[in-house]
């Protein structure tokens, strides 16, 4: 039995969820407290409604479970492996392959941070190589010129001496 303003402050946060709850009360599942196995059925039942709308039904799930003092359903486990194969988010190419399967557990809003900022460090990366390769190229040329250059002026001044 739960106390009757959590009952109140559910229901208040129930009309703040309706697709989860409709969902909920279409297959005789209980909106809160809410089962993870439930959440991500719902996700995978749901698919059609889009990566952006299901995750936002997914923050309200969480909101109302965690103002009332209970479990996250949405944290990992089934829910995050629902909403990650429906999201399509890839894991970092550079972590090690037993990471990249953990990866898919995460939160959908924290595998979409890694996976941008990991591009970004990708990017600066290889810009950072290519300028090294440019700048050592230049350095090649110069050598190259200043050799040149030092042979000739050799050979100008044994010109000149005989």
């Amino acid at each position: 039995m739960t106390h009757p303003l959590l009952n109140a402050l559910a229901q208040a946060r129930r009309r703040d969820a309706p697709v989860f709850v409709r969902w909920c009360e279409l297959n005789n599942v209980a909106p809160c407290p809410a089962m993870p196995s439930s959440v991500a059925r719902f996700v995978a039942e749901c698919a059609s409604l889009g990566r952006d709308r299901l995750w936002s039904a997914l923050q309200e799930i969480s909101r109302m479970h965690t103002l009332l003092g209970l479990a996250d359903p949405t944290l990992g486990g089934p829910a995050a492996d629902a909403i990650s194969a429906i999201a399509g988010v890839a894991p970092p190419r550079s972590w090690p392959r037993e990471f990249k399967q953990r990866f898919r557990a995460l939160p959908y809003d924290i595998q979409v941070y890694l996976a941008a900022h990991e591009t970004r460090r990708e990017r600066a990366l290889r810009r950072a190589q290519n300028e090294a390769a440019s700048a050592s190229r230049k350095l090649a040329a110069l050598e190259t010129q200043l050799k040149d250059g030092a042979t000739h002026g050799d050979e100008a001044t044994a010109r000149d001496e005989a």
